[in-house]
């Protein structure tokens, strides 16, 4: 192809160094006004000899690349082509000499937008062909690219020649590709950049009608191949691969009976969405939750909990045959540029909209990304992040059809942004090993190991009636382990239950009226979402129920079924187990349960600022004393 480079492109970057690669794609022609010639085919060929001299043929890598490039720029001037005869544009380019102001006007306003949706299709059939190969993380590469120095729309010729002109001059910038595997993954992130620098400017464009009421599907007779253009909708806008991560299983976990059992509620309730209707029958139930929390002091188990629910789900998808994304949140979300962490937030959120799998998506240590936004000190890329969770989970942006679920892990769920936390529809607390048996579970996991290198080595003696994590089950229902919920226990809520409860009873809906009105003057927070989430909370207990084992050994039986089918046996487990609930009972557990809640969260940030002073004010006094001993 052959470029002449604009004014612009050639200014940018004027007082970089020398190595900067702005800098070096606006010495592309040699800070000359001249057309250069370029051609890709030679520099896969030159940096064949680069990377691998003693190579005979071309190396698989630049061979998949170079083909997907020519695959691309084939079918998007197929697709130019056809925009040319159904928008008219063939035919005022047949008439072009004979064009009035007002033709003319219309025939630059189609060119332009037959070369912008060439250019789309030409880097979408690309990204379709190469992604698969690339590597799972794009980042270092990300890193190195300085974006497109200029696109131009003027005609489909200059279009084309302009995108591959600045990509066969990354190719042949030397710290661009180091390995044959690098040209595919940089291919991929230029290709993308291409795309969104469509995007950017599709709002300008006139006379897509004929791009955005059809699709177009390439024909294939082999399996796996299907490639289709439907208007200028992005699938691969937001695609994300799973994260390894370490298998755990919930025996594992010592103690936390709580957590346990609400994740394996999640596992069965995400295992139920159904990939055909795109919704999940525990939506409609009310016993879904996409956005969770385990909270609890360090040491408890929240990582090992993250492992093990992951752990559970895609065991579970590797049997039913069903697509898993394991999408943790990156530690590297927060950017030092202005508007650098929203962009990367969106990017993290996007996958979570994707319909054709089950996704987790993990929060560890949730108070650093999602610390409260009026705490002094916070970033401004903090506040960036949170404004994009917030719309994503509950706005126009928030499109959730039940196969993904955010989970926040934190151990200080008191420095969490208030709104953030209202988000939170179902809660429970990661407290580790509370018992006698828990305590001796946990030595076991550790010295049973030693024990299988060496037996007889640990000449201990164990507990006559307690076989080793016997009490590590999980349990049957929410009911087993909130039995002893009976009143509030934080002083503030217990005395203002008390006092509604002298003009109400608890079986009265005034009862949690004028109980959720007297909180809130307490809490001015408390609000409307908070009594949506004790509802999601209550909806949650009616639908704790498990799942028949033999669903899972014959997946024909249910998961398999069509929606309707699901949606209809699902309510019959229901009516069966709340045969034996009491409504008003599990309506009191959830709402003190949910109050304690938030007086708790609301005081330990306070607290734990008071303690600290009190610990200082110790030391202090404990130096002084020292220090007039020692005079």
């Amino acid at each position: 192809m052959q470029w002449a480079q604009g004014a612009r492109a050639k200014n940018r970057d004027k007082n970089a160094k020398d190595e900067s690669i702005l800098l070096y794609l606006s010495r592309a022609n040699n800070g000359s006004n001249t057309t250069e010639i370029t051609s890709v085919s030679k520099t896969i060929l030159a940096l064949k000899k680069r990377l691998l001299p003693d190579s005979v043929a071309i190396p698989i890598f630049l061979n998949q690349t170079l083909y997907a490039v020519q695959e691309g720029i084939t079918l998007g001037i197929w697709i130019k082509d056809s925009y040319y005869d159904t928008s008219g544009l063939s035919s005022l380019n047949e008439n072009k000499s004979a064009l009035d102001t007002n033709g003319k006007r219309e025939f630059e306003s189609k060119m332009h937008t037959a070369t912008a949706f060439m250019l789309f299709a030409q880097a979408y059939k690309i990204l379709h062909d190469l992604k698969p190969h690339a590597s799972d993380d794009l980042s270092v590469m990300k890193q190195k690219f300085a974006g497109i120095p200029e696109v131009s729309l003027l005609s489909p010729i200059k279009g084309i020649s302009c995108s591959l002109f600045y990509y066969d001059k990354y190719l042949g910038h030397p710290e661009i590709i180091k390995s044959d595997k690098d040209v595919i993954d940089f291919t991929v992130v230029y290709f993308e950049a291409l795309i969104d620098e469509i995007q950017l400017r599709k709002s300008t464009l006139e006379y897509t009608e004929t791009i955005e009421d059809r699709t177009y599907k390439l024909e294939s007779r082999s399996v796996g191949t299907e490639f289709a253009i439907s208007g200028w909708n992005n699938v691969f806008q937001g695609t994300a691969k799973s994260v390894e991560f370490n298998k755990i299983q919930f025996e594992q976990i010592v103690g936390n009976r709580d957590a346990k059992h609400f994740a394996r509620r999640l596992t069965e309730r995400l295992l139920s969405y159904d990939f055909t209707a795109k919704k999940n029958p525990f939506q409609e139930l009310g016993g879904f939750m996409p956005v969770f929390m385990g909270y609890g002091i360090p040491g408890t188990g929240k990582s090992m909990l993250i492992a093990a629910i992951a752990t559970r789900l895609k065991a579970h998808c590797d049997t039913l045959d069903i697509p898993f994304l394991f999408h943790p949140m990156p530690d590297t979300l927060i950017s030092t540029f202005q508007g650098g962490s929203a962009e990367k937030m969106v990017e993290w959120m996007k996958p979570l909209q994707d319909p054709s799998k089950l996704i987790f998506a993990p929060i560890d240590d949730a108070e650093n990304n999602l610390q409260e936004r009026t705490a002094q000190g916070v970033s401004a890329g903090v506040k960036e992040v949170i404004g994009v969770f917030l719309r994503y989970t509950e706005g126009a942006y928030a499109v959730n059809y039940g196969n993904s679920s955010i989970g926040l892990f934190t151990n200080l769920p008191e420095m969490l942004d208030k709104a953030v936390i209202s988000r939170v529809q179902g809660r429970f607390k990661i407290d580790g090993a509370r018992s006698e048996h828990d305590f001796l579970d946990q030595d076991h996991l550790w010295w049973r190991k030693i024990d299988d290198t060496m037996p007889d080595f640990v000449n201990m003696q164990g507990p006559e009636n307690y076989s080793y994590l016997q009490d590590q089950g999980l349990a049957k229902n929410m009911g087993d382990i909130l039995s002893s919920v009976e009143k509030p226990t934080e002083e503030r809520v217990h005395e203002v239950y008390n006092k509604v409860e002298k003009h109400f009873k608890t079986n009265q809906h005034l009862f949690y009226a004028n109980l959720y009105k007297e909180i809130q003057a307490i809490f001015p927070f408390f609000s409307s979402r908070d009594v949506r989430n004790i509802q999601s909370a209550i909806s949650l207990r009616l639908t704790d129920f498990d799942l028949e084992e033999d669903w899972f050994e014959n997946p024909e039986i249910y998961f398999k079924k069509d929606y309707d089918t699901k949606f209809n046996m699902l309510q019959e487990l229901m009516r069966a187990n709340m045969k034996g609930l009491d409504f008003s009972d599990i309506r009191r557990q959830e709402v003190v349960r949910y109050l304690d809640n938030v007086a708790t969260i609301a005081d330990t940030d306070f607290k734990r600022k008071v303690d600290a002073r009190v610990n200082q004010l110790n030391i202090e006094t404990e130096a002084r004393k020292t220090f007039e001993n020692e005079q």
